[in-house]
């Protein structure tokens, strides 16, 4: 096998690998929604009904009804939602959210913000790059290992029926290890054989029915 060959199957192993990572993550659609079954096609021969399908006969929409109150704001608000743009499920939408609350969370810590830049809203990006920036005059590092995510909860939801925004808020709990080391390597703060769990609350926004399918952090909180 030549070697231009064998260059070409490593770069087609690549771009694979790198697809299916950002498919786990915020801002794709398989991350946090899917299209809807075209007219006509049927599911795969013993596939799994969609937990979701008795709205269509007029009762309750499980993928709503598994995570807010019936009959609640959120739930109105994640129907609208779901009118506005039918291929969007909840359920997608937090899958995609945990994914994204590793992702985004760690390129924090790492320092790397520019790698996340699409998926945060201006005013996000600002206010961690402060953070950043801060740590870089002041010559510390950081170096977490994130362990897991041991929460996902869907807190808020709001659909906005002129702009056609939506805002969903999401708690998460997640664990990690954290040190802090000055210029010289001295550990400052953390302990790395120590889990630490972290709590946040992350809003998300966008447009129902655009073609750009990236959900953006717009407000965090504990």
């Amino acid at each position: 096998m030549s070697s231009a060959v064998i260059q070409l199957l490593v770069l087609a192993g690549i771009a694979i690998f790198l697809i299916l990572r950002l498919k786990s993550v915020l801002g794709t659609r398989e991350g946090y929604e899917k299209p809807p079954l075209p007219m006509g096609d049927s599911p795969e021969p013993n596939a799994p009904a969609r937990r979701n399908f008795d709205v269509i006969e007029g009762g309750p929409d499980a993928d709503i009804t598994d995570h807010v109150a019936e009959g609640s704001t959120a739930a109105d608000a994640l129907s609208a939602m779901k009118m506005a743009e039918p291929g969007f499920h909840v359920g997608d939408f937090l899958h995609g959210a945990r994914g994204a609350y590793e992702m985004i969370l760690m390129a924090f810590e790492n320092g790397d913000l520019e790698s996340i830049l699409p998926f945060l809203s201006r005013d996000v990006y600002d206010t961690l790059a402060e953070v950043v920036e801060l740590r870089e005059r002041e010559g510390l590092t950081v170096q977490a290992t994130f362990v897991g995510v041991r929460e996902v909860t869907l807190v808020a939801a709001a659909f906005d029926r002129t702009s056609r925004e939506a805002e969903i808020t999401v708690r998460f709990v997640g664990e990690l290890t954290s040190v802090v080391r000055n210029q010289a390597g001295e550990i400052v703060e953390g302990n790395p054989n120590e889990i630490k769990r972290q709590k946040d609350v992350w809003t998300f926004a966008r447009v129902m029915g655009s073609d750009n399918p990236n959900w953006q952090l717009v407000a965090t909180g504990e």
